[in-house]
């Protein structure tokens, strides 16, 4: 008997949107609540930018996940140059129609398997939470490249055992009551220095949003 092997997550992210399974807002493409809460969008922007005006000299941001780009398109002013990377070909030429600026460039690419574009920072917004554990490996072996790395990931409150395996796709962790912890067991993510940027509690015990800022060297 022949095992099926998972889709390609390419396949799986485009079917993702084509039939809208994180939600529909009359749009051709949506990223779901997380990316258009004001209660989750806001806290997380001020947290951002905070971060960002920091500098005397901008950063140069790379979004690994950029989605419908609802919450990226906010930060973009901020940085010296801002490079939003997608998976999903269709949803790449469909923001660099909506939205355009002269330090905004837009990348489609698989970030598990190709190269990622140069930057200073890394943002990574509830994506790895929807990876298998080997193609996490493989976008933590690339990290290392970037001095800082902004991770959102969505969580269960309280203690969890970390990095349960998952297929990669729609789905989280949560329902195995687990999440994601680059710094645990298998990944092992090698970091200076670690901070919590902004938290969201989700109501009825549907876990916590956490953003985590690691200066990496």
């Amino acid at each position: 008997m022949r095992i099926k092997k998972p889709w390609p997550t390419k396949d799986v992210m485009e079917q993702v949107y084509k039939m809208k399974l994180w939600g529909d807002n009359n749009s051709d493409f949506y990223s779901g609540v997380g990316s258009h809460h004001p209660d989750i969008v806001h806290p997380y922007l001020d947290a951002l930018i905070s971060f960002l005006t920091s500098f005397k000299n901008p950063l140069t941001v790379c979004d690994l996940g950029c989605g419908d780009f609802n919450v990226g398109k906010e930060l973009v002013k901020y940085t010296k140059k801002y490079v939003a990377v997608d998976i999903v070909s269709d949803l790449i030429e469909y923001n660099r129609k909506k939205f355009k600026e002269d330090n905004l460039e837009f990348v489609c690419l698989d970030i598990a398997v190709d190269d990622l574009p140069s930057g200073d920072c890394v943002v990574l917004r509830q994506v790895l939470q929807h990876l298998s554990n080997d193609e996490v490996q493989r976008v933590v072996d690339k990290l290392a490249d970037f001095k800082y790395v902004i991770l959102t990931e969505h969580i269960p409150e309280g203690n969890f055992v970390p990095n349960k395996e998952i297929i990669s796709g729609q789905g989280i962790r949560l329902k195995k009551q687990s999440g994601l912890d680059l710094l645990a067991q298998p990944f092992n993510f090698k970091v200076k220095k670690e901070k919590q940027l902004v938290s969201f509690n989700l109501n009825d015990h549907k876990g916590v949003i956490v953003t985590t800022l690691y200066i990496v060297f």
